[in-house]
């Protein structure tokens, strides 16, 4: 791909001033962000209690960039245990009301505060009955006012050089959406097994579903030889199952030791013929060992810890039932 050239359209890309207003930029959301938490207390205490108690579904509300902002807050408490959904308010006012229960609990965004399309379904919010928690820029607003409680939002100025976009006020709604997620799911006791079971695709619900015994090579893919094998016979058995290592079990098929790759790099830099050897002899005696049911992530963990390549899997009866290596993690998803 061309670079683009150091001028466009006579406009100098002065790349000094560029990345000076970037970290303009960057340094203004970050103090917007720093700035809210002193500025909370009981309110937002109250908040997280309203939001607790809710029988039904938050329902969040946002015009614009708020509407946007109000997307990602829904999807962020939805997926860590508070039931959550994004309502257009324009919407709302042709229809989608209807989809506000006296159940819920409405999550009112407006940097103003007086976000038309929001004011005019508010009657019928509180006619409803049901609890109102706004987050505004402006703290003496009509929806701060008429709010069971209102959480200030408010920025010193935007990032954008004209104090037009919405940039760091969007940013510290966001932030505070998240505190407020983050603060439910604590107090909730919300655990990796819950947000897993929110999270089934991609590679973060691998990570969190996935177990050792979804992942490991077994049966006949498993390479394995008895320890009375010859090192001949063991590299047959690499070979043929493609892991880079086998198993060597005694009669009763429970794993004596384990020999890799490296470890046959190490014995051709000491034995002039292989043919001689015997696998008992140059194998690496136990192994580190792995259960079934932990879960895939930490095996690679573990792995990574011993700067080891390759892991045996037994089960409670100290049987070998599989194996997996680096690859076997990489394949399926988990690193």
């Amino acid at each position: 791909m061309t670079l683009p050239a150091d001028s466009l359209d006579g406009v100098a890309l002065d790349a000094p001033t560029l990345l000076q207003l970037a970290r303009d930029v960057l340094d203004t959301e970050a103090d917007a962000v720093r700035q809210l938490a002193p500025r909370l207390g009981e309110p937002f205490v109250h908040a997280c209690r309203l939001l607790l108690a809710c029988r039904g579904r938050v329902v969040v509300l946002g015009m614009g960039k708020s509407g946007h902002i109000g997307g990602k807050i829904a999807a962020t408490l939805a997926s860590t245990g508070t039931p959550a959904f994004f309502v257009h308010p324009g919407e709302a006012g042709h229809g989608d009301l209807g989809m506000i229960t006296t159940q819920d609990v409405v999550l009112a965004l407006s940097n103003s505060g007086e976000t038309a399309e929001i004011l005019l379904i508010l009657p019928m919010i509180r006619r409803l009955g049901v609890g109102l928690v706004a987050i505004t820029g402006d703290p003496k607003s009509t929806l701060a006012r008429e709010a069971d409680v209102h959480l200030d939002a408010s920025v010193a100025r935007e990032a954008c050089p004209l104090g037009l976009a919405p940039t760091a006020s969007t940013t510290a709604c966001l932030a505070l959406g998240d505190a407020l997620a983050v603060a439910l799911l604590h107090t909730r006791g919300f655990s990796r097994e819950d947000f897993s079971r929110s999270h089934p695709g991609g590679k973060l619900g691998r990570r969190l579903l996935l177990h050792v015994a979804d992942v490991m090579v077994k049966d006949d893919r498993l390479p394995v030889v008895g320890e009375g094998a010859s090192l001949t016979e063991a590299l047959l058995e690499i070979t043929r199952k493609g892991l880079g290592m086998t198993a060597v079990v005694d009669a009763d098929g429970r794993a004596v030791g384990i020999f890799t790759d490296g470890d046959l790099r190490r014995v051709l830099e000491k034995v002039d013929n292989v043919r001689t050897v015997g696998i008992a002899d140059v194998m690496t005696r136990g192994g580190v060992r792995i259960r079934p049911d932990v879960l895939a992530a930490e095996a690679a963990q573990l792995m990574e810890q011993r700067r080891i390549n390759a892991l045996l899997v037994e089960n409670a009866d100290g049987r070998l039932i599989g194996a997996l290596n680096m690859h076997t993690l990489l394949d399926a998803g988990v690193i």
